[in-house]
């Protein structure tokens, strides 16, 4: 099925967002990658609003609506959910490894299934189940590995970040199921972007003018950070064109993004050098396989 092989590209896409992000977060300023990476972001997405407004774009996927203002209203309300969802996921993945990070992420989908049994009547099958149970397991066994590095989930507050960051993504994931009832997915990237931009730069600003601490964080310019933008467009494009097709499931969609893990392990891996591989590599092979499973029962 056509959401499927999307929800499979975005994975793959997403994981190279992750090890970006990674790259440009090492010793530098959160809020000031944030910043640019929403303004990239918006920069990618401004021209087709231009196009559409100017009707030299009247038709197709990459046409963008004007919208209502109660439609415009929906989209701020997503900007602010992605945002202090990003802004967890940047300060925790600042301060650990990626391969405790993206695992960590990768179990995102189970509160996605929870919500959307609830809110929207999604049924699973056995393979999916199992799936989802595996996904399950691979937390736990996640935990174990990451003491060996001295990281205990209940305490250490970079962790308590990563998880903040997956509970809104998944709230985000909720969300835009419903979005993609109503509007198309082209007017839901492009504008909810440009208010991510604004909010972010409110945010540095309050913070520049509040804080002599914010002030004093050093920013490095690097290459990686336009890539960040990038790589998130054309996933999140994939993502959404997935959720809008007949037949998506939220759930298996979440689930399968979640696969990012794989790319983002492999290159903390064979770039990053990070430690404990083998028992991360164990967790991981889990979570393929929980994949796997999620796939055999979207046939």
């Amino acid at each position: 099925m056509m959401w499927v092989l999307l929800a499979f590209v975005s994975a793959a896409l997403l994981g190279c967002y992750d090890f970006f992000k990674k790259v440009s977060l090492r010793d530098n300023s959160v809020l000031a990658v944030l910043l640019l990476n929403t303004l990239f972001s918006s920069l990618i997405f401004a021209p087709f609003i231009v196009l559409s407004h100017a009707r030299l774009v009247t038709d197709g996927f990459l046409y963008v609506p004007q919208g209502s203002l109660h439609q415009h209203l929906l989209l701020m309300l997503k900007a602010v959910i992605v945002l202090g969802s990003w802004l967890c996921g940047y300060i925790g993945i600042k301060h650990l490894p990626i391969t405790i990070v993206s695992p960590i992420q990768a179990t995102r989908p189970v509160l996605v299934l929870l919500g959307a049994l609830l809110l929207f009547g999604e049924q699973l099958n056995a393979y999916q189940w199992i799936g989802v149970l595996t996904a399950i397991v691979s937390f736990f066994l996640l935990s174990r590995s990451g003491k060996r590095e001295g990281i205990n989930f209940a305490h250490n507050r970079w962790i308590l970040f990563v998880i903040m960051a997956a509970l809104l993504g998944a709230v985000s994931a909720l969300y835009d199921k419903f979005l993609m009832q109503h509007l198309r997915p082209m007017f839901v990237q492009s504008w909810f972007n440009i208010y991510q931009c604004v909010l972010m730069a409110v945010i540095v600003l309050a913070m520049n003018l509040l804080s002599k601490r914010q002030r004093s964080k050093r920013f490095v310019w690097r290459w990686s950070i336009p890539l960040i933008s990038i790589f998130l467009a054309v996933a999140d494009f994939c993502y959404f064109s997935a959720l809008a097709r007949e037949g998506a499931l939220i759930a298996v969609v979440s689930m399968i993004r979640r696969g990012s893990v794989v790319v983002a392990f492999a290159f903390g891996a064979l770039l990053l050098h990070e430690k404990n591989l083998r028992s991360k590599a164990l967790d991981l092979l889990l979570i393929l396989l929980g994949l796997f499973f999620l796939y055999l029962g979207s046939k």
